[in-house]
């Protein structure tokens, strides 16, 4: 039974990976969009294409949340003691970043809407290195029964280059998706601009990756050889196939593709490195069954998500479709077209 909750809770942490991970990767390219003029369109893009989804995503992360604390409550106590910090900074950007998404649209001023898009658009990029730094905490080892809450813990090499990866491929996941929106949206100038992007998002998650692998050699044996060996080893070898074919699909225009490939990379990712610390839930100080929580707990834990896998996520995977194919809240052609200030805009400038 633990197995199958451990099971659960690692095919949620890779939705959300991938579901949220694009939210996060959308932001991204708001941060680096520039100023208001030069930027407003892609923002526009991005503001429309989140609109509809980037509240439900975060029912992955509850889930996760869920799991943890009722399946494996040692697990959870460990991590959020020894990882409060970077846990914390990473919940307090979960928040300003719904806030300023939320504020940024409806705010007249121009000063406003810069400060709400600033909030967000930072809190996008620092929200997934701090999850990905506790990641590879608890990768390292450095998570264990017993350890003392520390605010440097998360300060090592390979926390940092787990964060740092977390960062790329979000990047990289929004890039495409975004991508994707502009064709659908028929804005051929943002097409090329995303793809652009998306082909830059390829190069850094492959920088990134191979230091993660050459950083776990040292610093996170047993998670070195899941990945190099057996069932890790065959999702790292999926996850660099998916990685060929979405730089390829992306290359070639073929948008619609590419987001499944995008999705394929992480996801794979996401279970090479579920798979390659078996038995372990922290290498190599808490398995599966240590960390258990009580077995009836458990029972009704996999009946809950057997119903919530049944009923939940095809609803959730529906709404992606209706929003994936325009079914939900199309662009103008008053969003598209370069418009000029406000009267709050000249007010404020």
């Amino acid at each position: 039974m633990a197995e199958f909750v451990a099971f659960v809770l690692l095919l949620a942490v890779a939705a959300y990976a991938c579901a949220g991970g694009t939210d996060y990767g959308a932001g991204f390219w708001d941060l680096t969009a520039g100023g208001a003029e030069r930027g407003k369109r892609p923002r526009w893009l991005i503001d429309h294409a989140m609109a509809p989804v980037w509240e439900v995503n975060n029912v992955w992360l509850i889930f996760v949340f869920i799991l943890m604390w009722t399946g494996f409550p040692v697990l959870f106590q460990t991590v959020f003691t020894a990882m409060w910090l970077p846990l914390a900074l990473a919940a307090l950007g979960l928040v300003l970043r719904g806030a300023g998404f939320a504020l940024r649209k409806p705010s007249r001023r121009l000063a406003r809407r810069r400060l709400y898009g600033a909030v967000f658009a930072i809190s996008s990029l620092l929200t997934p290195f701090f999850l990905g730094a506790a990641v590879g905490g608890i990768a390292s080892g450095r998570v264990a029964p017993g350890t003392e809450a520390s605010a440097d813990a998360w300060a090592n090499p390979t926390s940092l280059l787990f964060g740092l990866l977390a960062v790329a491929t979000t990047a990289l996941l929004g890039a495409v998706f975004l991508t994707a929106d502009a064709a659908r949206f028929d804005a051929p100038d943002l097409v090329g601009y995303f793809r652009l992007r998306a082909l830059l998002g390829l190069v850094a998650v492959a920088l990134t990756a191979v230091g993660v692998l050459i950083v776990t050699h040292g610093d996170a044996p047993h998670v070195w050889h899941g990945l190099t060996h057996g069932a890790g080893l065959a999702l790292v070898i999926v996850s660099a196939v998916f990685f060929t074919a979405t730089g390829l699909l992306v290359m070639r225009g073929q948008t619609h593709w590419a987001r499944f490939s995008a999705v394929g990379i992480v996801g794979a990712a996401v279970f090479a490195w579920g798979l390659a610390q078996r038995p372990y839930l922290i290498p190599t100080s808490l398995s599966v069954a240590e960390a258990a929580g009580d077995s009836e707990s458990l029972l009704w834990l996999s009946v809950v998500s057997l119903v919530a896998l049944l009923l939940v996520a095809p609803a959730v995977f529906f709404l992606y479709w209706l929003d994936t194919h325009g079914e939900l809240e199309p662009l103008t052609e008053s969003d598209l077209r370069p418009a000029g200030p406000t009267r709050g805009e000249v007010a404020d400038d």
